[in-house]
């Protein structure tokens, strides 16, 4: 029998070339020169309105090439059956039928070579689902690469494809230009010694913050490519005028504002961030929206590596020291100072929350004085929601914004992701977001890049069955890391030294609530030692305490040395949920409430509810009623979620407590009574009747945020509200549902049409369902032609621009006869803001 791929290959030129020329339609002439570039979804002939091939003419042209290809083979060669020929020719004609929707541009296909263009074309094709044997998918693959390789001769072939080669390497030639003035007038005159030692530090950063650790790959944890593992998220702008309550790309955040506050619960992405940015700008390789980081020099800042007892904040030129970078000796005295005079310097402070609140009003002034003295540098610090007051650098002019939890179309791509790297099937993904969208629980879950992977694992690892809560979920991850990982897999233990689950728990809770009681975030590995070795008489181990903590930071995954004589917990949650096992233990429950209005041990306090007996968890309610504070009866409210039994009376008295926070006040009430109430907020809240505007808008912005069917309904009463920003926060509330339900039963019926945030094709096809929209927020990554298709040109008048457009020119506005105003949130050449129609009034940022 002949191989597969062999005979796939086979076929000669003069039969396939007829076939793939049928795909497109016929060659025009010029240089291309039209309002937007010929992308090749618009050069196929049955992806265009007026069609003269079909899609059913594209599986007839796989057809022929699979039977022609079958036809040169010999007597007894043929490497498949007849049925599995059909099931070929689906997969075939799935894959070409991709190319009615690639939006590059031909000469960047060619560019692309054959091989990576054949990759293209099947990216969308789920081959798994066409069961084709070892040989049937040699065989398409070859059939997909030599249609490929025709499909890129055709296209060079074509009368405009060199014209149109040179005006896009003339308009990248442009850009080019463009970006070098930018650097040029960041850029001072450097001496080489500078010059040579910040390409040694950037090569650094990108090697140092280049991946990611993912928890649950491997069933454990694992280091992921930064470019793979980026997910954008979007940033909350408070409300500030017209412009308020809008989201950006997390990314895009030092595009808006030089100097931003971002706020972020544990998980959510904000380390990720510094990192993406750091490497983005080290790396110098920046897209059409990332301008402003040309030319600049990262510097990340962790808070709690460069503030320690007894030491004094860093200044510039001790930055790299503070942190413990490898190349902070080669140096060049002054350099850092260089760098930020000149405004070059983008500063990523990260995790106000993890340094002691009596150290946090000195990082302020140290933050105000360093902003003062070195203006014209991009600063980015990050926080815990609730660790720093509402605008708490406001006096050094920083922009506050919050990161958003990962909407249903982020949860869905993060599962995605997670799934490929772990080369498990897409079925186990989708079986695994079909349970988070159908359990209340896991969808509340889900709201992070952190908790996604946990459950991800997990879900794997037990074969689709998840624990529904919180504490649940950390026990049977801990199970997994400490216990059943190294079993599984046969590991051995090279220093012999096999330490049991229950006395690897033991002994890490030791250090976790070591350091949650001392308010750390690391400890010196002094410190880790002593702590352990005073534990092993008790817990029977034959080894020392540095045998004891080397097994401990090599097997448990869980624990990690950031720098030198230095030990942390892998995540932040994990230290919490540990230590709060341990105080339960001990029954430090006087310490746990008096900490309640500290923001760092609002977790450790709900976990400790859950690990209680209910006697335990009870007291522990009614305690934190008992201090009578705001915070304290919405962290009793959150614990009724966590404890497994309370009685009646308590649960009265607790909601009670939080009846008394109701309706919110403010903007961070509302969130904060979201997170902590839960569905318990929706039978406490009033209205629509006998509330003013602005208490009706806090009421759906936080009944909004829990996402549930509950919630949905409850958002009903409010649809016909006549206030202005009631009908506002609506129309930018449907991340938190189902799109097409959410359109259906929300947007279909508000008396004013007010920007919506649109987040993807699907979001528009939702709009699109009910009649179109009329003022529209394009957030994150786009494809012009789901705007031209998708959005209905009769009703939008207004549109915004958030991310960086995809194609040169706005031309493609002309689609739309009603438009009158749009904002493009990224710079735009004299060009591109030319090619807009006259009677559209255009804005940029």
């Amino acid at each position: 029998m002949v191989d597969a791929g062999v005979l796939g290959a086979r076929i000669a030129s003069s039969a396939v070339a007829p076939l793939v020329k049928r795909l497109f339609v016929k060659d025009q002439p010029g240089a291309g020169l039209v309002s937007s570039p010929v992308r090749i979804s618009a050069l196929v002939s049955f992806g265009r309105e007026k069609r003269s091939v079909t899609p059913k003419d594209v599986e007839k042209v796989a057809d022929e090439l699979v039977l022609r290809a079958l036809r040169t083979a010999g007597p007894g060669e043929r490497p498949v059956k007849a049925e599995e020929a059909v099931a070929i020719k689906h997969a075939l004609g799935h894959s070409l039928a991709s190319l009615g929707h690639i939006t590059i541009e031909d000469y960047e296909a060619v560019a692309l070579g054959t091989d990576e263009f054949a990759r293209l074309l099947r990216s969308n094709t789920t081959v798994a689902a066409y069961g084709l044997s070892g040989d049937g998918e040699l065989f398409y693959e070859q059939l997909l690469h030599t249609a490929a390789l025709h499909i890129l001769n055709f296209f060079t072939q074509r009368s405009t494809y060199i014209a149109r080669q040179q005006t896009a390497q003339s308009r990248q030639l442009a850009r080019l230009v463009r970006a070098v003035d930018v650097l040029l007038g960041r850029l001072p005159s450097q001496s080489a010694e500078d010059a040579g030692f910040e390409a040694r530090y950037a090569e650094h950063i990108t090697g140092r913050y280049g991946t990611l650790t993912i928890y649950g790959l491997d069933t454990g944890t694992s280091e992921w490519s930064l470019d793979t593992a980026y997910l954008s998220l979007e940033a909350t702008r408070e409300r500030d005028g017209q412009d308020g309550g809008l989201q950006i790309p997390a990314e895009q955040v030092l595009a808006q504002h030089d100097q931003v506050l971002l706020r972020g619960v544990a998980g959510s992405g904000k380390t990720t961030l510094v990192q993406w940015l750091a490497v983005t700008t080290a790396s110098r390789t920046y897209d059409h929206g990332l301008t402003h980081l040309i030319g600049r020099v990262p510097f990340v800042l962790p808070m709690r590596r460069i503030v320690r007892p007894g030491t004094e904040f860093p200044i510039p030129g001790d930055f790299l020291k503070a942190v413990g970078c490898p190349v902070a000796g080669e140096q060049p005295a002054g350099w850092a100072e260089r760098v930020l005079r000149a405004g070059r310097g983008v500063l990523l402070v990260d995790g106000i929350d993890e340094i002691a609140g009596d150290r946090r009003d000195a990082a302020r002034r140290w933050l105000r004085e360093l902003t003062r003295t070195f203006p014209g540098n991009l600063w980015l610090v990050t926080s815990r929601p609730s660790a720093v007051p509402e605008r708490w650098l406001e006096a050094a002019d920083f922009h506050e914004l919050t990161l958003s939890p990962m909407a249903r179309d982020d949860v869905a791509t993060f599962v995605r992701r997670w799934h490929r790297a772990a080369g498990a099937d897409e079925g186990e993904g989708m079986s695994l977001l079909q349970a988070v969208r159908t359990t209340s629980e896991l969808n509340r879950l889900a709201t992070n890049p952190l908790m996604c992977g946990m459950l991800c694992a997990l879900h794997r690892d037990r074969r689709g069955f998840l624990p529904q809560d919180r504490k649940s979920l950390y026990e049977a991850a801990l199970t997994m890391l400490l216990e059943r990982r190294d079993r599984e897999r046969e590991l051995d233990h090279p220093d012999g030294l096999r330490i049991p689950y229950a006395t690897q728990v033991q002994l890490l809770q030791k250090l976790a609530w070591w350091l949650i009681r001392n308010s750390r975030a690391e400890m010196d590995r002094s410190d880790a030692l002593h702590i352990i070795g005073q534990a092993v008489p008790a817990v029977n181990l034959d080894g020392t305490a540095e045998d004891v903590y080397r097994s401990l930071l090599l097997r448990s995954g869980l624990l990690r040395e950031p720098a030198d004589g230095r030990v942390d917990f892998l995540h932040r949650t994990f230290q919490d949920y540990l230590g709060s096992r341990l105080a339960v233990q001990e029954l430090d429950f006087d310490l746990l409430v008096n900490n309640a209005e500290k923001d760092d041990w609002e977790d450790v306090i709900l976990l400790a509810v859950a690990h209680a007996r209910p006697k335990e968890a009870e007291q522990m309610l009614r305690r934190l009623v008992g201090l009578d504070t705001s915070r304290g009866k919405l962290l009793a409210a959150a614990g009724l979620r966590f404890a497994a039994e309370v009685e009646p009376s308590v649960r009265t008295l607790v909601e009670e407590g939080m009846g008394s926070l109701i309706p919110p006040r403010t903007l961070r009430e509302a969130d904060e009574l979201a997170r902590a109430g839960g569905d318990l907020i929706i039978a406490l809240l009033p209205g629509p009747e006998g509330v003013d505007d602005q208490t009706a808008e806090l009421m759906v912005r936080a009944t909004a945020q829990l996402g549930s069917e509950a919630a949905l309904q409850f958002l009903t009463r409010f649809r016909k509200h006549p206030g202005t920003v009631v009908q506002m926060t609506l129309a930018a509330s449907w991340k938190h549902f189902d799109c097409e339900i959410y359109a259906r039963t929300i947007l279909a019926h508000l008396t004013q049409q007010h920007f919506v945030p649109v987040y993807s094709a699907a979001d528009l096809r939702a709009l699109r369902s009910i009649g179109g929209w009329k003022d529209i927020v394009v957030l994150g990554a786009y494809r012009v032609e789901d705007l031209t298709e998708l959005i209905v040109p009769e009703r939008l008048t207004h549109l915004e621009l958030e991310a960086p457009h995809p194609v040169e020119g706005l031309a493609w506005l002309s689609a739309f006869p009603h438009l009158e105003r749009v904002h493009v949130a990224t710079e735009l050449s004299t060009n591109e803001a030319q090619q807009v129609p006259h009677w559209i009034q255009l804005t940029t940022r």
